[in-house]
């Protein structure tokens, strides 16, 4: 899923900034208590950012390629709603990432059809008005397994759709058999926070799945396989780092929910800006001309790095735990390989470390604290894919905080 809303109000005061929980998760109700006056905040600030997911890893590829993947549009170019086709979908970007798909091995998308959303946040809730209702006059339920991306819930409450309300967990309904209306379940693979690559829960014919694939790219796991789905989600954040174009899209094998889907799309936005598809356009060029062999050796490369040193400084601590995630066959690179997800699930093991973003945050340690996702708060969601900077940043007070433990191993 795209990054990147959070499950709190946060607000900055003396130069920090610190986060509240709110009990409800609809989004209004942080109120005037929730806030204070506003501290400027920038990159030189002390305190970083750790706790999002803005994919800047990516940034010294694109300054090697910064002419290739510049693009100058002229005042006059692109003014109309609509391409010569009259329709609001470029066909040459459609093209693009088909033959992306087939040289990376992630996906299957032969007789299926494609749209363009404002990321993936967009087409996901296209997703869930398309699958409302569909073979139901009921209410539909959509769940997502723990720990799962926040936004899932928020969307589904924050919109409040008579047709969909959130149910949390699919395990509850596993060996359900009163089930009224359709289930609709999120996967997500690999998953945020932890990295898995996580596998639908339930199924029968009133199951209906959207899979988001937002970080089914080499730079963060092994692809054993390519995904053949019903529907699924992709984004060119967490492809090319390019968060802020706000470009995502998604398969889809029915023809009568790619046709709501694209309804909902049309009513909303009227597509996706023309100006967003043309620097997409541009990047995939890039990226295409070799296979993705490069962008994605150095994304692979650099995650490899940058997981190597978090383990290494982690593993002299007694207090601090990374999650385990198993090694994948890549067909992509032809070989076994670690993952090297895009965030860093870390438990505190002791027992009285109830809330681990707060022994964290003491160290100016920013990250997402469990209940974020809807798990424990012994865990916490650290960034891994932000820039140099900040992971040095993060990787150094690391270090400062396991150095001060008792029976720390010697670094």
């Amino acid at each position: 899923m795209d990054e990147d809303f959070i499950d709190s109000c946060f607000f900055f005061c003396s130069g920090r900034i610190q986060f509240r929980h709110r009990n409800s998760t609809i989004f209004s109700v942080c109120g005037v208590q929730d806030w204070c006056p506003i501290s400027y905040y920038n990159r030189g600030a002390s305190l970083r950012m750790h706790a999002w997911g803005d994919p800047l890893f990516l940034e010294p590829f694109w300054k090697q390629h910064a002419e290739s993947s510049a693009v100058v549009v002229a005042g006059w170019h692109r003014m109309s709603y609509s391409f010569s086709d009259q329709t609001t979908l470029s066909q040459e970007l459609e093209s693009l990432l088909r033959k992306l798909h087939s040289q990376v091995g992630n996906a299957i998308t032969d007789d299926k059809y494609i749209l363009f959303g404002a990321g993936s946040t967009q087409l996901l809730n296209a997703a869930v008005h398309a699958l409302s209702h569909l073979n139901s006059s009921f209410p539909a339920s959509a769940v997502a397994s723990i720990p799962y991306y926040a936004l899932y819930q928020m969307q589904t409450e924050f919109f409040d759709s008579a047709d969909c309300s959130f149910q949390g967990d699919p395990a509850r309904w596993k060996n359900a058999t009163n089930t009224t209306g359709d289930i609709i379940e999120f996967v997500t693979a690999p998953n945020n926070p932890n990295g898995q690559l996580n596998e639908a829960i339930l199924h029968g014919p009133n199951v209906k799945t959207i899979h988001d694939r937002a970080y089914y790219w080499p730079h963060f796991t092994g692809i054993p396989s390519p995904a053949d789905e019903d529907l699924t989600i992709f984004t060119i954040s967490k492809l090319t780092g390019h968060a802020g174009s706000r470009f995502g899209w998604a398969f889809i094998r029915n023809e009568e929910v790619y046709q709501r889907m694209n309804t909902f799309l049309q009513l909303n936005t009227m597509g996706v800006s023309r100006d967003t598809q043309l620097r997409a356009m541009k990047l995939l060029k890039v990226i295409i001309e070799d296979g993705g062999r490069e962008i994605f050796e150095f994304g692979y490369k650099t995650m490899t790095k940058r997981w190597d040193r978090l383990r290494k400084t982690l593993s002299m601590s007694n207090r601090f735990s990374l999650q385990k995630v198993a090694p994948e066959n890549c067909t992509y690179f032809q070989k076994v390989r670690e993952p090297t997800p895009a965030y860093a699930w870390v438990k505190c093991e002791r027992e009285e470390d109830k809330n681990c973003i707060e022994i964290l945050n003491a160290a100016k340690i920013l990250g997402r604290g469990g209940s974020v996702f809807h798990d424990d708060d012994r865990y916490a969601r650290l960034s891994l894919i932000r820039s140099d900077d900040d992971f040095d940043m993060l990787i150094s007070r690391l270090e400062s905080l396991v150095s001060k433990e008792d029976g720390a191993k010697i670094m």
